[in-house]
């Protein structure tokens, strides 16, 4: 079996890991390189998930227009 001593050490060496590799990954998430995007997929909307909103008109309100 597992000491409370060996499982004491275990946790604060896995835990110490974790933190590590957190700061590693924010550090390279900082220093990472941009890719301009082609001019073909430039829009007025650029970046993963911006996209215009859809408008869903439940009844048809008057004077508003379903897209």
């Amino acid at each position: 079996m597992i000491t409370d001593a060996q499982l004491y050490s275990l946790a604060v060496f896995l835990g110490s890991a974790a933190m590590l590799l957190i700061v590693f990954y924010h550090f390279l998430e900082v220093n990472a390189v941009e890719d301009e995007l082609s001019s073909d997929l430039q829009s007025e909307s650029q970046g993963v998930g911006a996209t215009k909103p859809v408008v869903a008109v439940v009844g048809g309100a008057p004077g508003v227009e379903k897209r």
